[in-house]
């Protein structure tokens, strides 16, 4: 959400008194009835505690020109609410450019790499540093060779990175050749991101069945302290 206060059903305002009745259902109402009542009540409860949680929110941290959303998923984690996965992404698909990359990549980057030292700064700053662990990744990768627009084009290998107190930093998984391409001009991975999303699962989320959302078993890395 870009905009928090106006996270809330929409509606005109003769139509947003109902809205505050439109959970509550008699005994006699059947099942479904209550079921749909329930989902109604909690999407507003969620909905007024977020707005709660960002109009309550004021941080001297500096989260750069664009901030990707962290700053409000700071505000969340400082209200305490009960998620334990936040998830934001950078809009429009800014990054997916195939025509004159550098300049804009150059900026993208920049942006997101000062958001996210401000949100950990953030998190110190609240005391939630030891509790927070980032994931930053990016749907595709890229090909190794220029197009002829001055970009490139979506390809196999990429990085992942992960940010935290706990993160034992370094590198793991070797980097990918520049020249020891595949047939078709891909980059060729060394580390089926799977592992690395076993390796949250098990090592940050301590959820030990990672093949049960992975639909497989990934080797994890030895990342956290």
């Amino acid at each position: 959400f870009n905009q928090p206060d106006r996270f809330v059903r929409k509606g005109d305002a003769q139509e947003r008194p109902i809205f505050e009745h439109v959970a509550e259902v008699p005994e006699a109402a059947s099942s479904s009835q209550k079921y749909l009542a329930e989902v109604a009540r909690s999407a507003r409860d969620a909905s007024q505690q977020v707005r709660e949680a960002w109009s309550g929110y004021k941080s001297p941290v500096d989260y750069g020109i664009f901030p990707v959303n962290l700053n409000k998923i700071a505000a969340l984690i400082a209200a305490e609410m009960p998620a334990r996965l936040y998830y934001t992404s950078y809009p429009h698909n800014s990054f997916d450019t195939h025509v004159l990359q550098a300049e804009p990549h150059g900026r993208y980057l920049t942006y997101v790499a000062d958001a996210v030292a401000a949100f950990m700064r953030d998190m110190e700053r609240i005391g939630r540093a030891d509790d927070v662990t980032m994931l930053i990744f990016s749907e595709f990768g890229r090909r190794a060779a220029e197009n002829t627009s001055l970009g490139t084009d979506h390809g196999t290998a990429n990085l992942m990175f992960v940010v935290g107190k706990s993160v034992k930093g370094g590198q793991y998984g070797k980097r990918s050749s520049l020249t020891d391409l595949m047939p078709d001009g891909n980059l060729q991975y060394s580390v089926d991101f799977r592992r690395v999303y076993a390796t949250m699962i098990e090592g940050w989320l301590q959820h030990k069945d990672s093949a049960a959302i992975l639909r497989d078993r990934f080797e994890t890395f030895p990342i956290f302290t």
